[in-house]
């Protein structure tokens, strides 16, 4: 197990591992216990009761923050003609087609994410090896294959982020900076857990939302009482 540092080790002292904490304290508490020097992440993770084996319980999507993720994505299209014209136009750092198949082969990875109309993915499906790994792939799941290149850009500038559930059905998700004003985070946390909640699969049996936790880049993790959730 890593050695811990003075740092986090203080921190961690502030936080009572067995409660869980109403959502506003659990932000405040979460930024108060941020160590690094600089603008951390937050994040937001759930534990599901779910069986990632089967088919029908294996969660995956994307939701729009309503106060965005404090990060800028540089966007990628793969588009020809008047879509890739819809791309540039709605803000899109990088379009075209084969050359930047080309680029990526060749190791560049200067993007966040990749938005592909649907006719490009016979060519995107070249460079699969190499996206799958990163998390870079389209998929039509997260709205990043689509003939709506324009709206797909502005999501994803907006704030939009993807989840899945890993192998251990846990979900990860980024809901803002520890700058943010604690409002704003919060209703990012609810906006993420209302989505999570109704991807529930009409499968899974037993308690759903197992748990709920905050935390901040390399600090403690803050426990969530799922009841303190606003869910509009």
């Amino acid at each position: 197990m890593a050695k811990r540092g003075k740092k986090f080790t203080e921190a961690a002292k502030l936080v009572e591992h067995m409660k869980a904490y109403d959502v506003k304290e659990a932000i405040e508490l979460a930024k108060k216990t941020s160590t690094v020097n600089f603008d951390a992440t937050v994040e937001v993770a759930f534990r599901l009761g779910i069986d990632t084996r089967k088919n029908d319980q294996q969660i995956r999507g994307a939701v729009v923050l309503p106060n965005g993720t404090g990060k800028t994505q540089r966007v990628l299209v793969f588009a020809k003609g008047e879509k890739l014209k819809e791309a540039e136009a709605a803000g899109a750092d990088f379009a075209g087609d084969a050359e930047y198949i080309t680029k990526i082969q060749q190791g560049w990875f200067d993007f966040d994410v990749i938005v592909a109309t649907p006719d490009m993915m016979g060519e995107v499906g070249k460079i699969g090896r190499v996206l799958g790994p990163k998390g870079l792939m389209p998929n039509p799941k997260t709205g990043t294959v689509t003939f709506d290149v324009a709206k797909a850009v502005a999501e994803i500038k907006a704030g939009k982020v993807e989840y899945r559930a890993d192998k251990a059905g846990i979900i990860h998700a980024p809901i803002g900076k520890v700058s943010f004003d604690d409002a704003k985070l919060e209703e990012n946390l609810n906006t993420v857990f209302e989505t999570v909640q109704k991807a529930k699969p009409a499968s899974a049996k037993g308690t759903y939302m197992k748990s709920v936790n905050i935390t901040t880049t390399m600090g403690p993790s803050v426990k969530i009482d799922p009841s303190s959730v606003t869910i509009r």
